[in-house]
């Protein structure tokens, strides 16, 4: 299952020397890690020329050599977008629920061709990912005794004064910047940072305890979500906003650190106070959450929810002199609904239920005939390179809550048509590999595509997103079970499961290039990266991922590079959210509550 990071797998130079010598081997590309029991399993095999009559593949025990599974292919498919020469088949082995260690094993022109290993396992994933995701945060935390240091004493920006912003995760492999959300100034874009880690390690232990101790780690993720909610409590200022960002300015110099917000191109500025959409929804469902623990880091559980009250009170006020556009949008809708959610479930006061309710209004009102989101007032469709899941996420926790049948109803309806359009447009072209489609604005029409617009309000922003991937397999599963549930396999319809399934195996190897993006796992990694203080990749961190062309405004085509004349964080760079999503992704597939 590990591997050595730099190492390209043996089946990429074999690749390679096979296309010296004019001849191709066909590919099989496959999740490098594991498949869950219950869940879809979907290879796809790449070839040159289509294949004649009817093909089978065969599953393999790696141990026993013995076939244990043999059916047929289906296509052949071609991706049209991505200008690859390839013919593509989907081999479906989801029928196949015995553990074990396996290899796709597929007869061509006489000749046998077999898949890296993967292993088949009930809870796999989870089992295999969860304590190095904990692992990846561990080593992100700005513990050094050079950050501790220089956060204890930071300087706001264009002021003399000094906060203690202490403690939090460095946001990638190579920043050790920490951030709330770090494109504000883009209005419609802006990820949830450090606040969406707190809360998805919160979410995690809750859903599934029983397996978080069968792999004695309940002190490890309760210590690590208190170590994130203590620096949401320090980010909390006296006037009851939150910091919105320690920026680093990418030097090594820690007298350089600066609280600030964040214009295009890195320019810096005193708009540090963070909005609903700018991470301070989040942060409050984090701490309201937390505070039922009944467990204390820095703070008690009643400072995180006086903190959770205070930091809400304050931007039913004062959001919109926050937002860079002065009003709010559609990520001001999902993060606020989670946070007056979060503060409903310990509270149980009408005013966060009337505020959640005006929230779940809102989107029902954004979401269209199609089934995709509009973000604004007008007619731009909400897209998101990291969080397009959320505003699903956001109305099934509360769901969880909500017991009135009006507006069950209402968010139920939401939910299933943003899946079905998910799902829908994902499907409605030759995609092998179910990457999720989406649609956006470009040039004042409404586009369909892979992957997001390079062109786009952020003026500079683009990258790969396996955070979106994830988080749209944790939107369609838990989703999926509220509106199409089932008595099988991962408790809702198999249209759903394949499309979560091959969200997360893209991540894990099956992609086009044969790269698995959470590093020290599957067959071929992404190179490593230095970072300063000692910071850089870590194991079980995930990496941006592919993205369109380089070079193409709407996004189409496809690229990843390794290298790029320091651009190459596009696709190569660990990011907060990536393992976060991931984390809720696998949390989702086991289920226990």
């Amino acid at each position: 299952m590990f591997s050595q990071p730099k190492r390209l797998c043996s089946l990429c130079i074999l690749f390679l020397l096979c296309a010296l010598s004019g001849f191709a081997e066909p590919i099989i590309y496959v999740n490098q890690i594991a498949y869950d029991s219950k869940g879809s399993k979907i290879a796809v095999i790449g070839v040159d020329e289509r294949l004649s009559g009817k093909t089978t593949f065969s599953i393999v025990d790696v141990k026993t050599k013995k076939t244990i599974l043999k059916t047929s292919i289906t296509g052949p498919f071609k991706i049209n977008e991505w200008n690859v020469a390839k013919i593509f088949y989907r081999a479906d082995f989801s029928m196949l629920t015995q553990s074990g260690h396996y290899k796709l094993q597929i007869m061509i022109n006489s000749r046998e061709y077999s898949s890296s290993e993967f292993e088949i396992g009930d809870k796999a994933l989870a089992k295999i990912t969860i304590p190095a995701i904990l692992h990846y945060y561990r080593k992100q935390r700005a513990n050094t005794e050079i950050e501790l240091s220089a956060d204890k004493q930071i300087k706001l920006f264009g002021s003399d004064e000094t906060v203690d912003l202490r403690g939090g995760w460095c946001d990638a492999s190579g920043d050790v910047s920490k951030y709330f959300s770090h494109l504000a100034c883009a209005n419609f874009v802006s990820p949830q940072q450090i606040p969406l880690v707190t809360w998805s390690l919160i979410n995690t232990a809750e859903r599934v305890p029983n397996l978080i101790k069968e792999l004695k780690l309940q002190d490890s993720i309760a210590d690590e979500a208190l170590w994130g909610a203590d620096y949401l409590m320090r980010s909390l200022s006296k006037n009851d906003y939150f910091y919105m960002i320690v920026f680093s300015y990418f030097t090594k110099d820690p007298k350089a650190r600066r609280v600030v917000g964040l214009h295009a191109n890195s320019v810096t500025t005193n708009e540090y106070q963070s909005a609903f959409r700018e991470g301070a929804g989040m942060a409050i469902a984090s701490l309201a959450r937390i505070s039922k623990w009944g467990r204390s880091g820095d703070f008690t559980s009643k400072q995180y929810l006086e903190g959770a009250k205070r930091a809400f009170a304050h931007l039913l006020i004062n959001n919109n002199k926050y937002t860079d556009d002065g009003k709010d949008n559609i990520i001001d809708d999902y993060c606020a609904l989670m946070a007056s959610t979060e503060l409903w479930y310990v509270t149980r006061e009408d005013l966060y239920r009337k505020e959640a309710r005006k929230r779940v209004l809102s989107l029902r009102k954004r979401i269209t005939d199609q089934g995709y989101f509009i973000a604004d007032d007008g007619d731009r469709p909400f897209w998101h390179a990291a969080d397009a899941g959320l505003p699903v996420l956001a109305l099934t926790r509360y769901l969880d809550l909500e017991q009135d049948p009006v507006f069950r109803k209402t968010a139920l309806a939401v939910v299933k048509k943003n899946i079905d359009y998910n799902i829908s447009i994902t499907n409605e072209v030759e995609n092998p590999f179910g990457y999720a489609r989406q649609s956006f604005r470009f040039n004042n029409a409404i586009k369909k595509g892979f992957f997001i617009p390079h062109e786009n309000e952020t003026g500079w922003w683009w990258q790969g997103e396996n955070a979106r991937l994830a988080s749209l397999a944790t939107a369609a599963l838990i989703g999926g079970r509220l509106t199409e549930p089932s008595k099988t396999g991962w408790k809702t319809t198999k249209a759903n499961s394949d499309f979560v399934a091959q969200q997360i195996s893209w991540i894990l190897g099956a992609n086009p290039y044969l790269t698995c993006f959470m590093y020290g796992f599957g067959q071929n990694n992404v190179p490593y990266m230095h970072s300063n203080y000692g910071h850089g990749s870590e194991r079980g961190g995930i990496s941006n991922g592919i993205t369109g062309k380089d070079g193409s405004p709407d996004g189409s085509g496809i690229d990843f590079k390794r290298e790029a004349e320091g651009n190459e964080w596009r696709w190569t760079e660990q990011w907060l959210p990536h393992a976060a999503w991931f984390l809720q992704a696998v949390t989702a597939m086991v289920k226990e509550n």
